[in-house]
């Protein structure tokens, strides 16, 4: 009698290793490619990214669960086109949440005004992670039979190695097509090209085929961007050129490229918004000669500079294809100009680079209207730009200054307490309460000026009144920093929201894993049936890997090109510890201490310390600051999965723990950044102790 794994083997004159290989790639490809795709249509996922991989990893883990079962891999395909079609039809509500989170509205600047309104967020983060993890299912238990082929051939490690071979290389392919800014219909066509080699009948894979590409075909004909970049799907507004061009990432409003120049005739809706980003400069001592602006968009902060006669601008921005924008279509060309030097790279490692001994400095620090609608990462709570609005940003933003320089940072402030933590961040880090202008210019309503270009306005008395000011800000909210860099939080906290949102996850999480199968159901009634050990290590290494992630982007930059490098790097470490577990038989007590000893030495050495060195010796701290605690944990694991008779099993809980973890990062809310280091041990020493316990149970 066939089982169902000979049913979803291998095609016909493929081997065991190219097809795992081949499913491998094909789930982190659609993982990264939803990661994507799905907030630019949803346009509050785009605060919940995590979410697709948290719903990953479940139907992952539910498909190695049900491995040996009638086989689901015909569900892949169909989920993927009921996906695409739920989620364009998802794009065409405006989701918003209670009188706190107006701001969501400005996400629909696109949608009609008799679209239907849900006051609430949350129907639609339940919908796009159930279709989430339906995605997944039918690949995991194809993935987890491959996983128990090697097995069965009493090769279990090389099978992980295969699958993290796979891994990699389906990260590198979706980091190609980013690099190549290719459209999503391509991204849906290269799945439905894996769809003709994965199963094994031909008619199955005739079938899967064509409704990927149904799905690819159906998001194409729904395309409104006129381009991807590494961050947002970019669209335009050109309806009110050649005076302004609205420019919208994932379909939100995100900037506007305005006529800003002194003279030029324009509406007075415009002029009023015009006047605003020129009031700082009535306040200089002198017009600048050297300025920096972070954040520069497509040049509105630019254009103002080169009004005001600055002869060296340098134009930070992270985003190219922004920046391409405003090269074409700013209506004042401020690219255009020999004296603009646009730099397509991350903030705060630019203001790292210029605030050194020797480094060059700068008459004039212009922060402009930065407001990401993105996530640092897939993997974490951070924003793009929340390492840009911390303590040590704004320090770093002061060493870059001249003596006689000054900082100007425009914003869009909608409640008290932001305003009080960008004065009292600014205040910390001149010394000097800043001048702050209260205007609402549309764009932004507060400008806030310090250092000594503005001292001539009450700099005296506004440097003998910091410290007072300083203690009124810490006694009334907290102030951000590195660790805990959360300026839109209104206080330190996992609040009601979030916690909410955790809950209905976990709970749809447990109903899925007691509906998957009987087994699975028993195994939820007596702990003999979780493989606890697995659960803990995917909880303990989705916490590491977030870690890692986060902090080197905060050492190298926040940039797509730093993440997909990082992200691969420890899919690379975590394959060269599964070949070294394969070939030697190492020891448990003495790997663990080492995995011990590595967490705690990345919990206590700061990453300004790694920040404070540049170059080689920069790289030489990174490596091992994350690859060591990655390499010994996944030596763990593989000697662990090892010794496992159900492989297929072991992976699927060892998801399923990951996904857990995926819920316990947002505690990152309440104690910090670093203390997810501190959760993944305390998660690896509960394994470890079980662990013992187990082997003193066969004795």
């Amino acid at each position: 009698m066939a089982t169902a794994a000979t049913a979803t083997g291998p095609p016909p004159g493929t081997a065991p290793a190219a097809s795992l290989v081949l499913a491998s790639a094909t789930v982190l490809f659609q993982e990264l490619a939803l990661i994507r795709w799905l907030p630019s249509q949803v346009r509050v996922l785009a605060y919940f990214p995590n979410l697709v991989l948290l719903s990953a990893f479940l139907g992952l883990g539910l498909g190695c669960l049900r491995a040996g079962r009638r086989s689901l891999l015909w569900s892949w395909p169909a989920a993927l086109l009921l996906t695409v079609a739920t989620t364009l039809l998802l794009g065409r509500v405006a989701f918003t949440q209670d009188s706190k989170a107006e701001h969501l509205y400005l996400l629909y600047y696109d949608l009609s005004p008799r679209a239907l309104v849900v006051g609430d967020v949350r129907p639609a983060i339940v919908v796009s992670f159930l279709l989430g993890t339906l995605c997944f299912v039918g690949l995991g238990q194809l993935v987890a039979e491959r996983l128990e082929d090697f097995r069965v051939l009493g090769k279990p490690l090389r099978g992980y190695a295969l699958d993290l071979t796979g891994s990699l290389l389906g990260v590198g392919a979706f980091a190609a097509v980013s690099f190549a800014r290719w459209f999503p219909v391509a991204w849906f066509l290269l799945l439905a090209g894996a769809a003709c080699l994965l199963p094994r009948r031909p008619r199955v894979s005739a079938a899967a085929a064509v409704t990927c590409v149904a799905a690819a075909l159906l998001a194409h004909a729904n395309e409104r961007a006129i381009a991807y970049s590494p961050y947002y799907a970019i669209g335009l507004d050109l309806r009110r050129a050649p005076d302004r061009v609205a420019v919208l990432a994932n379909r939100s409003l995100h900037q506007e490229a305005l006529r800003l120049r002194r003279g030029a005739a324009v509406e007075p809706d415009l002029a009023w918004i015009r006047d605003g980003y020129h009031l700082p400069y009535e306040y200089l001592a002198q017009p600048p000669a050297r300025a920096l602006v972070i954040g520069a968009g497509t040049g509105n902060d630019v254009s103002v500079l080169l009004d005001h006669g600055a002869g060296w601008i340098d134009a930070v921005e992270i985003d190219p294809v922004i920046l391409d924008v405003g090269r074409r279509l700013h209506p004042d060309r401020p690219y255009d100009s020999p004296r603009v030097h646009p730099r397509a790279t991350d903030a705060r490692a630019f203001l790292h680079a210029c605030s050194v001994p020797g480094a060059a400095k700068y008459d004039l620090v212009v922060f402009g209207t930065l407001d990401s609608l993105t996530r640092l990462s897939a993997l974490s709570s951070a924003r793009l730009d929340t390492f840009v609005y911390t303590g040590e940003a704004l320090q770093e933003a002061r060493d870059c200054l001249s003596p006689t320089g000054g900082l100007v940072l425009y914003f869009m402030v909608a409640t008290d307490y932001i305003h009080q933590r960008l004065g009292g961040m600014i205040t910390q880090a001149f010394g000097q309460v800043p001048l702050v202008l209260e205007r609402d210019h549309r764009l932004f309503n507060r400008i806030y000026m310090a250092g000594p270009a503005f001292s001539a306005h009450d700099g005296a008395a506004r440097s003998r009144d910091a410290e007072a000011a300083l203690r009124a800000v810490r006694g009334g909210t907290e102030l951000p920093r590195d660790d805990w860099p959360f300026l839109y939080l209104s206080r330190r906290g996992v609040g009601a929201f979030y916690l909410s949102v955790m809950a209905m996850l976990a709970a749809i999480a447990l109903a899925a894993v007691a509906l998957g199968s009987p087994e699975l159901r028993a195994s939820l009634r007596t702990p003999r049936g979780i493989d606890v050990e697995m659960f803990l290590f995917g909880m303990a290494f989705l916490l590491l890997e977030t870690r890692a992630v986060t902090e080197m982007n905060l050492v190298w930059g926040a940039t797509w090109v730093t993440s997909a490098v990082v992200f691969g790097s420890i899919l690379a470490v975590a394959l060269l510890a599964t070949l070294c577990a394969g070939r030697w038989r190492v020891r448990f007590a003495l790997a663990a201490a080492c995995l011990t000893l590595s967490l705690v030495a990345l919990y206590l050495l700061p990453a300004a310390r790694v920040l404070a060195v540049g170059g080689l010796s920069r790289l030489a701290l990174s490596v091992p600051l994350v690859g060591t605690p990655v390499f010994f944990a996944a030596l763990l694991f593989g000697t662990l999965y090892r010794e496992r008779v159900a492989v297929a099993g072991a992976f699927g809980w060892n998801l399923v723990g990951a996904m857990a973890g995926g819920l316990l990062e947002t505690t990152s809310m309440a104690f910090g950044l670093k203390a997810l280091v501190l959760v993944a041990l305390l998660a690896y020493l509960l394994a470890w102790a079980w662990h013992a316990r187990a082997r003193a149970a066969r004795r």
